[in-house]
């Protein structure tokens, strides 16, 4: 048997959006270009050194 948080099948709360914070987030990701999220982390420091190995801009 599966424990739910609402009993309301596909509604969820997330404390996060409901506070401003994942709009904050993301606002200052696309302003400064630097991903906020781990794998976007990841992924942005993967390609930079791949261009310094490869030597491309």
């Amino acid at each position: 048997m599966n424990k739910r948080s609402t009993p309301i099948p596909g509604l969820s709360f997330s404390l996060k959006r409901a506070l401003g914070i994942t709009q904050t987030k993301q606002k200052i990701a696309k302003a400064t270009g630097i991903p906020t999220s781990k794998a976007g982390l990841e992924r942005k420091i993967g390609s930079v050194i791949v261009k310094m190995l490869v030597g491309k801009k």
